[in-house]
């Protein structure tokens, strides 16, 4: 007599792994914003609240679409100004954790110096900067590196640190060389730190393009925020925080995005 065929089970679902793939999470993104302007509509209309203090949400985006070329030629220098700096910094900095790994004298001579750089008031060293270089794309990308290659150096130098010696000594008794060792354990074993300071760099290097900007400057984001506050347009300065807020939260979920690709193994923890 044949046996009834069994039914096929679905594989199980990785732990962590998110519901319904990246087309879920963007509409659920998409709904949550949505939930939140039709909020911040309706509360600011009934209770009266002044634009002095907040205006409502339909009177700013009408201020954006008034003025879509200023905007969107701001959005497009700030972008290119804060991309300039975290792409170098993130760079610079991994490059850096990986040498104070390597050295201890460059950890004990040079990390320091770091440390004392940081304490530094970014508005004080973007003086500086726009001094030397002017008001450039440069000054304002340095500002930006300034406040991002030092997260970086620091996670990346934790996260090579934690590496298990057992596996850096496996893998050294199978003859492995110190570039195959970078490379294939330590800095793959490090990604999660290191992700974890380039999603911080991400708003902090926003930040420091919008300061560069507050120097001098005729395009840019930052450039709008301060027209805005001295001729008390309350409106258009909302306009431009709403633009900031649109450019910083795009960015850092481009690199979840990357992180959640790049260290797909963290979903099977």
């Amino acid at each position: 007599m044949p046996k009834a065929a069994t039914p096929a089970l679905a594989p199980p679902r990785q732990k962590g792994a998110p519901r319904g793939g990246a087309a879920a999470i963007v509409l659920r993104g998409v709904v949550t914003i949505a939930i939140i302007g039709l909020a911040w509509e309706a509360v600011v209309t009934a209770a009266g609240i002044q634009p002095y203090y907040l205006p409502r949400l339909s009177a700013i985006l009408a201020a954006i679409v008034a003025l879509p070329d200023a905007y969107l030629a701001g959005f497009l220098r700030t972008l290119s100004e804060t991309l300039l700096g975290y792409a170098a910094g993130a760079l610079v900095g991994v490059a850096n954790g990986v040498l104070f790994h390597r050295s201890r004298l460059l950890r004990e001579t040079i990390f320091p110096l770091f440390v004392i750089s940081q304490t530094i008031p970014v508005i004080a060293f973007g003086a500086v900067v726009v001094l030397w270089f002017g008001n450039t794309i440069l000054a304002k990308a340095l500002i930006a590196f300034y406040l991002t290659f030092f997260p970086v150096t620091v996670n990346t130098l934790n996260g090579l640190e934690a590496v298990d010696r057992r596996q850096v000594d496996l893998l050294r008794s199978f003859g492995a060389t110190s570039r195959q060792l970078l490379f294939r354990l330590l800095l793959p074993s490090a990604l999660p730190q290191i992700f974890v300071a380039l999603r911080l760099a991400c708003t902090l290097s926003l930040l420091g393009a919008i300061a560069g900007e507050w120097f001098g400057d005729t395009t840019g984001l930052g450039v709008l925020l301060l027209q805005a506050m001295y001729n008390e347009q309350f409106v258009a300065l909302w306009a431009a925080i709403l633009m900031a807020g649109l450019l910083g939260t795009s960015f850092y979920g481009l690199v979840a995005w990357v992180e959640h690709k790049a260290v797909f193994w963290r979903s099977e923890l």
